[in-house]
């Protein structure tokens, strides 16, 4: 990791070799891919390095004035998956999630997972009206996804989504936490889902 005079955190981007080469996931052949090879995929960064980088993109879109987009991605029934199929079968659909994740982002975005197997996607200077085209294609491709592992049950996801337009959120916290509600709301409205809106007050 490093940094440059700006201030704009760097982390290095080898791929994850687990979620590059799984033989068991089969991805939807029709699905559009952003990245053009696993040369390209940003590495998942652990939940303190998220975190760090998301404060520093936040501050970097305050300062300039430029859109920013926090995405929370959940897979929905992920703990019965894990009950009825085994630990390494849920690693095996946490894989299949990140290289869907990997596909469907460009290599300026930045993906983390969290200590309870979400994910966090921070977009930077992306508007608010992309979380509609990026969640629905995140969305479609989970449910497009073949897993042996899971005997070829459908996988769906459940999103939630927020924005900064031009720096008028003041609190990074205020981003994060209304991804995270619009998550739940996804989740407690039957997942297989997205919901966004901006931090409270901002419309």
């Amino acid at each position: 990791m490093d940094g440059d005079p700006e201030g704009h955190v760097r982390y290095d981007t080898a791929p994850r070799a687990s979620a590059s080469a799984n033989p068991n996931v089969r991805p939807d052949p029709q699905m559009s891919e952003t990245h053009d090879s696993a040369e390209d995929l940003p590495e998942i960064l652990s939940l303190a390095q998220i975190q760090h980088l998301m404060r520093v993109e936040f501050s970097r879109a305050q300062r300039y004035a430029y859109p920013i987009v926090c995405l929370v991605v959940a897979v929905d029934q992920l703990g019965q998956l894990r009950d009825r199929f085994g630990y390494d079968v849920k690693e095996t659909v946490v894989d299949a999630v990140i290289q869907l994740l990997h596909r469907q982002t460009r290599g300026s975005d930045f993906l983390g997972r969290l200590p309870d197997d979400r994910f966090m996607v921070v977009v930077p200077h992306s508007p608010p009206d992309k979380i509609e085209v990026m969640a629905q294609r995140l969305v479609e491709g989970a449910r497009g996804l073949h897993l042996p592992d899971i005997q070829d049950e459908g996988l769906t996801l459940s999103i939630g989504g927020s924005w900064m337009v031009l720096g008028e959120t003041l609190f990074f916290d205020d981003l994060v936490q209304t991804a995270q509600r619009c998550l739940e709301g996804a989740i407690s409205a039957g997942g297989n889902r997205h919901l966004a809106r901006a931090p409270e007050g901002l419309g």
